[in-house]
């Protein structure tokens, strides 16, 4: 799963953290003290895990350095936009000494994935896409576990982020010992596989770091790297996410590479083929959050159906979804290369005709090539 694109810095500021109050005659704790608490602070909020390290992230800088350099981020500018910033966290937020780290459990109890993969009529998103957006509600929650170590230390400076700023979180994570970078560049954790997110609260209060995560238990195991169906790993740990599905369907804008389209198969938002066959998601739980459960039959709709989508249905059904960043035009796009590589039927003939002459031209470029994959099947 690739970054969802960057966002403005914001403070750790909340209203009331809807947590289990002390009160405020309780006297202040040290970090010393207070470090014992943390996870059972955070578990109230809805966090699997907390870490904490520090901010020398060096060898994950350079390694993101030399990625840019060889120009496997494709068009996705923000990634450099922020120099050194992404792997200095001192730079982002100055005073910033100690990095809190922690994650949250995503996947979705609903129709399992590898069954809408197979079936070509319907639409595969990827499962942290199918509920609301997870940005605001992670965020909140870091902002109300921020407020909780102030008002007991009482000091200290915190901003949170949520894949909202530039920020190396699996590097951090990693650092903090929740996991190791995995050779298809996700996080996994030994306990939970790699089905969760990543937030973070950059502080000035020197926290004693928790042991990084130095051993990657991958071993000889490329199931990840075999499966990805545009083969985008340049080699273990190396994506060239100008090749990757989650790339070419969420954070690309124009004409999809013609040659990538038949590989694409029918996911339209995303893709999570390298997790689904990671041994280690076996002891993934499926999360308890509301929120993350799918909305609108996502996790099982059909292609012919989401494409008959209007402007204004794909705004009021995409409302606090990730889904809505890429924009109708995009979506109909992922769509149109969906039903080309789908079985010939006249559904998905009529579906196509219906938006031959599109108004937009990146549209109808896709509906044409779309088309013309069943040429002769009707």
């Amino acid at each position: 799963m690739l970054p969802k694109g960057p966002g403005d810095v914001e403070p750790a500021v909340c209203q009331n953290d809807g947590m289990t109050t002390t009160g405020a005659h309780e006297p202040s704790l040290t970090a010393q003290e207070i470090r014992p608490l943390l996870e059972g602070w955070a578990r109230e909020l809805g966090f699997q895990q907390l870490g904490i390290t520090g901010i020398d992230l060096g060898e994950h800088e350079a390694y993101l350095e030399k990625w840019l350099n060889q120009g496997y981020a494709g068009s996705m500018d923000y990634m450099a936009r922020h120099g050194s910033k992404r792997g200095r966290p001192a730079e982002l937020v100055p005073g910033t000494c100690t990095v809190l780290s922690l994650r949250m459990d995503y996947l979705p109890d609903c129709t399992q994935a590898e069954e809408v993969l197979e079936d070509e009529t319907r639409a595969y998103l990827s499962r942290y896409a199918l509920g609301r957006d997870y940005h605001k509600l992670m965020r909140q929650r870091l902002a109300r576990l921020a407020r909780r170590i102030e008002t007991r230390l009482g000091t200290g400076q915190y901003r949170a982020f949520v894949d909202s700023a530039p920020v190396l979180e699996r590097a951090i994570a990693e650092r903090a010992g929740l996991g190791w970078i995995a050779k298809n560049t996700m996080l996994i954790n030994e306990r939970a596989g790699s089905w969760f997110f990543l937030g973070e609260i950059y502080t000035d209060i020197p926290f004693e770091p928790d042991p990084p995560k130095v051993e990657k238990h991958c071993g000889s195991c490329t199931a990840c790297l075999d499966i990805c169906p545009t083969n985008a790993f340049v080699a273990p740990h190396i994506l060239d996410a100008r090749k990757c599905i989650s790339y070419l369907t969420i954070e690309h804008a124009g004409s999809i590479e013609p040659s990538l389209r038949p590989l694409m198969g029918n996911r339209i938002y995303g893709c999570d083929d390298c997790q689904l066959v990671c041994p280690w998601n076996k002891f993934a739980q499926v999360s308890g959050e509301a929120d993350f459960a799918p909305r609108h039959g996502l996790d099982n709709a059909a292609l012919v159906e989401l494409f008959a989508w209007t402007g204004e249905e794909f705004e009021s059904r995409t409302v606090g979804s990730p889904i809505r960043r890429i924009g109708y035009e995009r979506w109909l796009r992922n769509l149109a290369i969906a039903l080309g590589n789908a079985r010939t039927s006249p559904d998905i003939i009529t579906a196509l005709n219906a938006r031959i002459d599109d108004s937009s031209p990146l549209v109808r470029e896709h509906v044409a090539w779309a088309l013309a994959q069943h040429q002769g099947e009707v």
